[in-house]
């Protein structure tokens, strides 16, 4: 059986969302403002690996956990509507990229088992 990584293409599929994505997201003026300080070329590649994993992929992500790697930004209010606008922009961006929508629907689930520990809850 196929695992998500897979299904949506691999490596390449997973490059190209991740480029797609943050031009999405650094253009939403409702979570831009968190990435203001943020090294985007080591963030693109951190992505990457994360997306990678959690879709099934190799594992070489060897960042901070969630809860760690987005505490500050909690602390800055980060909250739902927030996490809802980055979903949507990943969504968008799979949508874009002819992701099948029973495909788009796996990666919002796992996103969704995320919200937790980024939110800090």
């Amino acid at each position: 059986m196929k695992t998500l990584f897979e299904k949506i293409g691999g490596r390449d599929a997973v490059n190209a969302a991740v480029e797609n994505f943050y031009t999405r997201v650094l253009a939403d003026e409702r979570i831009n403002g968190f990435f203001k300080d943020i090294d985007m070329k080591s963030q693109r590649k951190k992505q990457i690996l994360f997306l990678t994993y959690a879709f099934g992929g190799p594992n070489n992500y060897s960042g901070q956990n969630m809860r760690d790697g987005h505490a500050k930004f909690v602390a800055q209010g980060l909250n739902d509507e927030h996490f809802n606008a980055v979903v949507e922009n990943l969504a968008a961006t799979l949508t874009e990229l002819n992701v099948p929508a029973e495909l788009i629907q796996e990666v919002a689930n796992i996103a969704e088992t995320t919200r937790a520990d980024i939110l800090g809850r």
